[in-house]
């Protein structure tokens, strides 16, 4: 029997990449914010009752870490009411819900990758809407499953890894970011560890989910640009200098370590991991697939 999956934040990276690799059990009902808003409390029960899943994979988010400063009330809408209301509706109904969260929620003042039951420390707004976020659905939807994850990069939509090969499609030289440390994740791998729990519905608390290894900022650029450059999607040459963060500095702060202990994870999930470059690889050669057709 097909099982009815509603997707939160059909429009973003995630939603999308979601979508595209929907499981034969799941029937997927990937909805963006104008079918779907959780903000929307007459919307949201409407179409939980119209479509009537078993699950809701909640991909919807308010992202922008900086503007989050400026836009509290916006944040704290999307990233904790929204998420609040849903889990209020899915435990009412009896539905099940997977609500990802951020590596947002903690300070980076670990020395050691942080396990789902570290305690949670945010720097600014961002983190603090998506933890308060995290408490609401836990509080209202007990058996939720929620997944924390961090770096994220798609082919779909703005992202990092986009932004780089734009810029060193056009720039002889690149400053990043160096002593900020944590691991990319493939918005594909993560569709994929959803799409994972959603099969395994015994599943509920806190998970952390990243692809396998570690590395700043620059490493990340450098790897970009090498495997870009390997399969002809860039053909230029580029210097690449590390900075400290003192000298890039952003109205938010961000974790200096953020990467999340995932070993429980690859456990219960019954997924392999996979090191954040072959990730990267794969999806670059995603990328040039496309830009040949």
């Amino acid at each position: 029997m097909v099982e009815t999956i509603v997707v939160a934040g059909a429009g973003g990276q995630l939603g999308r990449e979601l979508a595209s690799r929907v499981p034969a059990q799941f029937d997927c009902q990937a909805l963006g914010r104008e079918q779907f808003d959780l903000t929307d409390t007459d919307l949201l029960v409407s179409t939980l009752d119209r479509l009537a899943p078993g699950q809701v994979i909640n991909a919807a988010a308010y992202t922008a870490v900086d503007a989050a400063e400026t836009e509290v009330a916006q944040a704290w809408a999307a990233n904790c009411e929204g998420p609040r209301q849903l889990a209020r509706a899915c435990a009412e109904r009896g539905i099940r819900l997977l609500h990802v969260s951020t590596d947002f929620v903690f300070d980076g003042e670990s020395a050691h990758p942080y396990t789902p039951d570290a305690l949670p420390a945010p720097l600014g707004e961002y983190g603090r809407c998506t933890l308060a976020g995290e408490q609401a659905v836990v509080e209202e939807c007990p058996e939720a499953f929620l997944v924390r994850t961090g770096w994220v990069y798609s082919r779909f939509g703005g992202n990092f890894v986009k932004t780089m090969l734009r810029l060193m499609a056009e720039r002889d030289e690149l400053s990043v970011v160096c002593d900020q440390v944590g691991t990319p994740t493939w918005a594909s791998g993560l569709a994929d560890t959803l799409w994972a729990a959603a099969a395994r519905p015994q599943l509920r608390g806190v998970y952390h989910w990243s692809d396998a290894g570690v590395c700043s900022w620059y490493d990340f650029a450098v790897a970009i640009h090498e495997e870009a450059m390997a399969i002809g999607l860039l053909t230029r040459p580029l210097q690449i200098r590390p900075i400290p963060a003192s000298d890039y500095p952003t109205p938010a702060r961000r974790p200096a370590f953020s990467v999340l202990e995932k070993s429980g994870s690859w456990r219960d999930l019954e997924l392999e991991a996979v090191h954040w470059r072959q990730q990267l690889r794969a999806m670059l050669s995603e990328l040039q697939e496309r830009h040949n057709a």
